[in-house]
């Protein structure tokens, strides 16, 4: 029982922290003089250099997914259905969590380590004296990249993972490039689009404040560091999974599935 109330005690008052944190944000956000340049090299690291693990696996998850679906339908003689399933999953469900579950992994972790390797060896704290405000420098620019950066790179995966689905269907069949795509995008509306790219934005958003947060919040040396890295890994996989969801039921009751 006290090692649940333990539990309990740090679960809400990491929320609450958490959730200061946040307030904090919109309201150096709102401040003038944004930090245009490190935010644009922030796009560039957490864009540009995720890029070729979000296609790589954006491609192995369209073609294997195809090759897994097929049997199934070719034993209820749906073969032909193959195309509009598979993209209706894909742009959906599964490659904006998927893509944002990778961008959990390497941003969130990054971005703990970075600013937890800052914050033990008092460079934040140099910021601060030197009349420099670290937060707006450090936080908000690396939160704003993470939510534009996070839909774009979830919408390069989307094509990439048709594409590998279009060679998924080649392989035992033979599908045209112009009957594909005709059968791609009949199957698709913005109903399916929209809300798909709109969640991935509050995905960026999650991914960017928890990683921040646990860096910023990181403590007890090179220990911290590892341990900020982890949990913002963890913390941000988990806020994925509940937004998710909760775009799932808000779309299900505004009528959009």
């Amino acid at each position: 029982m006290k090692y649940l109330k333990f539990l309990n005690n740090e679960f809400f008052k990491e929320a609450g922290e958490l959730s200061r944190f946040t307030a904090r944000f919109f309201r150096e956000l709102s401040k003038p003089k944004q930090e245009y340049e490190e935010f644009i090299h922030q796009c560039y690291w957490i864009g540009y250099k995720t890029l070729m693990l979000v296609g790589v696996t954006a491609f192995i998850m369209g073609l294997v997914m195809t090759i897994q679906s097929r049997p199934t339908l070719v034993e209820f003689g749906a073969e032909s259905l193959l195309p509009s399933m598979v993209s209706i999953s894909l742009i959906r469900e599964i490659s904006p969590v998927i893509t944002a579950l990778i961008c959990a992994g390497k941003i969130g972790s990054g971005l703990g380590a970075e600013l937890g390797s800052m914050k033990v060896t008092e460079q934040i704290d140099a910021m601060e004296v030197s009349g420099t405000n670290p937060f707006k420098y450090l936080v908000v620019s690396r939160v704003m990249a993470a939510t534009l950066m996070v839909p774009i790179l979830s919408s390069l995966a989307n094509a990439i993972s048709l594409y590998g689905a279009y060679l998924g269907v080649n392989i035992r069949g033979h599908v045209s490039w112009h009957l594909y795509w005709f059968q791609v995008f009949d199957a698709l509306s913005f109903g399916d689009i929209i809300p798909s790219l709109i969640k991935t934005f509050f995905f960026g958003f999650a991914i960017g404040i928890v990683g921040c947060y646990k860096g910023f919040s990181s403590q007890k040396g090179t220990e911290g560091v590892g341990r900020s890295a982890t949990t913002a890994v963890i913390v941000a996989s988990l806020m994925v999974f509940i937004l998710d969801l909760i775009a799932v039921q808000v779309t299900d009751i505004l009528g959009l599935t």
